[in-house]
């Protein structure tokens, strides 16, 4: 890869990680299911710019698909996480388990069977895992480490349907995308948030909660994933799907710096299993071939 480019990689890997900061940040101000709600309605804005001639890269089954899939259930389920109580590090970390949820879903819907290396992955990881959760307090922080579970197997079974969609453009995808997630939320938001809740986030913004939803819609999603949709057209996934690895670092020494969080050793010793499993599955083997098929990341946040 050209060095710019390289340097593109991880920036967008440290918007990504750094995301999880802004998320807790902006969790201050809005509820959780109404903050997705706005993140996707701005993220869909660039519709009014570009227009909507021509329509989706792809037939609107896959756009229907991940929008409900993605946009509704996998960050409903993590800003809800988030918001009970897993912190901002471990749930970057605890996230990227999506990419072995996408390994079983692919084995299960597709066919592809994973090999040795990747169910090495997955075993080592999901041990960090279970560490984590025998050092989480049982109550709202044990229940926000199982949402952002299931919010990574929502992400694994949305990367299916981007697989089986093979989008030409994910920048473009992304945005058709984003219009599927307001309305079904912010319907959530006010069974489940209520109106009195809305109404009092909505007027009392601060400068932190309005910056921290801007940089989630233009930030980490607009910006995020036309530079990785830039990437992914220039050089091979399995080149730049490792840089993926970067997210849960950024994403733990962030939260770590700005948010005051703090890794007791089990915590620590969870983490680098996660992160162990996760390269084991993602980096290529020393012979030069990919460990596995990396799926193309929808969302970092």
């Amino acid at each position: 890869m050209r060095p710019l480019h390289i340097l593109l990689a991880v920036l967008v890997t440290a918007v990504w990680g750094f995301n999880f900061v802004a998320i807790k940040v902006g969790l201050r101000d809005f509820p959780p299911l109404l903050f997705s709600s706005l993140r996707f309605a701005l993220a869909a804005l660039p519709l009014l710019v570009l227009g909507w001639r021509g329509g989706p890269p792809v037939a609107w089954r896959y756009v229907l698909g991940i929008g409900l899939v993605l946009g509704v259930v996998k960050f409903s389920l993590l800003f809800v996480g988030m918001d009970v109580g897993m912190p901002a590090g471990l749930s970057s970390l605890v996230l990227q388990s999506q990419a072995f949820f996408t390994v079983l879903f692919a084995a299960l819907a597709l066919g592809d069977r994973p090999g040795p290396r990747p169910l090495a992955g997955m075993a080592v990881a999901f041990a960090g895992i279970g560490v984590i959760a025998l050092e989480m307090p049982a109550g709202d922080s044990l229940f926000g480490l199982a949402l952002c579970i299931g919010a990574a197997v929502a992400w694994g079974v949305a990367n299916i349907f981007m697989k089986q969609a093979k989008a030409p453009d994910l920048f473009r995808l992304i945005v058709w995308v984003s219009v599927v997630p307001p309305l079904p939320l912010l319907a959530l938001s006010l069974a489940l948030e209520g109106p009195e809740r809305i109404g009092h986030a909505l007027t009392s913004l601060t400068p932190l909660g309005v910056g921290a939803l801007v940089y989630i819609a233009a930030g980490a999603t607009l910006f995020g994933f036309a530079s990785w949709g830039f990437l992914l057209r220039h050089y091979p996934t399995s080149l730049v799907a490792p840089f993926s690895l970067l997210v849960p670092i950024f994403g733990m020494s962030s939260s770590a710096l700005l948010l005051g969080e703090e890794f007791s050793p089990a915590k620590a010793l969870g983490a680098v299993l996660v992160f162990g499993g996760l390269a084991i599955t993602v980096l290529k083997l020393p012979g030069g071939q990919p460990a596995a098929a990396q799926p193309v990341p929808v969302s970092r946040r």
